[in-house]
C-alpha cells in the first residue's frame, strides 16, 4: 500500500513546474556528474523538488508563493538539515535566467568522489 506522502509526491511529479522541468532536465538519469537525483521526495513530513542521497543534498525550487511563507521555509530547511541534509534553495527566475550558475552550485554542493 502506497503512503500519503509517496502519492502526494506522484501527484507533484506530474505537475512540475516549468522552472523544475527545466532542472529536471540537467539532473535527471545521473547526467549531472553522476550523481543520482531523484525528484519530489518524501523526507520526514515534507515532499523535496530534488534530492541526491548520496550527496545529502536537497536542491528546492522556490516559486513566488515562497515569499510568503519564509517562516515555514525555514522550518523546513531546519527540520531537513537536522536529518543531515545541505538544503540549496533557488528562485524560478534562478533557473530561467543563470541556469549555469544554479548548476555551478549544485555541483560546488555534491563533494562526491565522481564530481
Amino acid at each position: 500500500m502506497t503512503s500519503e506522502p509517496h502519492r502526494f509526491a506522484r501527484r507533484l511529479r506530474r505537475a512540475s513546474t516549468s522552472a523544475e522541468d527545466i532542472l529536471w532536465a540537467r539532473l535527471r538519469g545521473s547526467r549531472f556528474h553522476g550523481a543520482k537525483f531523484r525528484r519530489q521526495v518524501p523526507i520526514d513530513r515534507y515532499v523535496v523538488d530534488f534530492c541526491c542521497h548520496a550527496a545529502r543534498l536537497i536542491v528546492e525550487i522556490d516559486g513566488v508563493q515562497h515569499e510568503w511563507q519564509a517562516a515555514y521555509d525555514d522550518d523546513r530547511t531546519r527540520t531537513l538539515e537536522s536529518a543531515g541534509f545541505n538544503v540549496l534553495r533557488f528562485a524560478n527566475e534562478d533557473l530561467r535566467n543563470d541556469l549555469e550558475d544554479v548548476l555551478r552550485r549544485i555541483r560546488a554542493e555534491l563533494r562526491l568522489p565522481f564530481v
